[in-house]
């Protein structure tokens, strides 16, 4: 069976080595880069992102849309959050209502939607899936044991998703929260940025595990009040996704906020920004306005969204945690 993934970053390469376990499946990647391409029919590297990494003999790769979505069974859509719309306007002419599972987190900036609505609204389907959990991607490639959340529009597709994905090292759980999974899969990241913060800033794992018990709370009340289940914090895509990215170097969102809290620099701090996609900081914005078009005050939010801002300083946000009621 042809499974494709949307994507050459890490996660989407992290996403088809899980695929490629199955050796009765071809999976083909697409990449915008003809860079990324020609080095990977050489060598089956791409070494911009995992320098001592050969993927399996049964992944191929295209720059073609019409090449990687002719035929496909399964269509894995893993690029940055702020393309996803423009990639699914260029798969228009090609796609033939293919199911689709979603692993990027985050919200549409333009539109306040979830990536979910996006696709659906964009492609005109319901073959929509999406997965979210406490996963990097270089320990799924290191088949070390990992967990994910499944949501679905329909039992069809999540039945094909979890068919192909989950492996001997990937467990998949499904959820009935479309919505709460995408939500705490973009709200973690934010999360994560202020966790970075207050490590730049020196302070203990006491102070980070401070953060992150209040923030459940918050996460919590944002989830519900923006149409998702409560309950949906407890899942993989929330609770656990949580404590992952706001603990490790690994997380581009935690290292961006390490840098903020560590460095008066401005300079350094848009030189990550360029190269680096730092999701939280994408995300940051769309949240925001989301809870301001509804009317909704999650102080923590504001702060975080200040001080990324450069209208805050970094040390209110212990000053805040601290008078938080």
């Amino acid at each position: 069976m042809k499974i494709t993934v949307m994507g050459t970053g890490a996660y989407s390469l992290g996403i088809a080595s899980m695929l490629a376990k199955r050796k009765e499946n071809t999976i083909m990647l697409w990449t915008e880069k003809e860079e990324n391409k020609n080095e990977f029919l050489k060598t089956h590297q791409i070494k911009s992102i995992f320098p001592d990494v050969v993927l399996s003999n049964n992944i191929t790769i295209t720059t073609s849309y019409e090449e990687a979505l002719k035929d496909t069974k399964l269509i894995f859509l893993i690029t940055s959050a702020k393309y996803i719309y423009n990639v699914c306007m260029d798969m228009q002419p090609y796609y033939r209502n293919t199911p689709i599972c979603i692993a990027s987190k985050g919200i549409d900036d333009k539109t306040l939607n979830t990536l979910s609505n996006v696709v659906k609204n964009t492609l005109k389907t319901n073959n929509i899936s999406v997965i979210s959990g406490p996963t990097f991607a270089i320990d799924l490639i290191h088949n070390e044991p990992a967990a994910l959340a499944l949501a679905g529009l329909n039992k069809k597709t999540i039945n094909l998703v979890k068919r192909n994905l989950s492996n001997d090292t990937l467990k998949l759980r499904v959820s009935k929260d479309i919505i709460g999974i995408q939500l705490c899969g973009s709200i973690k990241n934010i999360i994560a940025i202020a966790a970075g913060i207050l490590k730049g800033l020196g302070y203990s794992e006491s102070t980070q595990v401070f953060l992150i018990n209040e923030s459940l709370h918050d996460m919590k009340n944002m989830i519900s009040a923006l149409g998702g289940r409560k309950k949906t914090i407890l899942s993989f895509a929330g609770v656990g996704d949580l404590l992952l990215t706001c603990s490790s170097p690994k997380s581009r969102n935690y290292s961006f906020g390490y840098l903020i809290g560590s460095t008066k620099n401005p300079k350094e701090i848009d030189e990550y920004l360029k190269n680096n996609t730092v999701e939280g900081y994408y995300t940051l914005n769309s949240i925001y306005q989301m809870l301001k078009k509804k009317g909704i005050n999650i102080p923590l939010i504001t702060l975080i969204k200040n001080i990324v801002d450069h209208k805050q300083e970094p040390k209110d946000l212990v000053t805040f945690l601290i008078k938080k009621p």
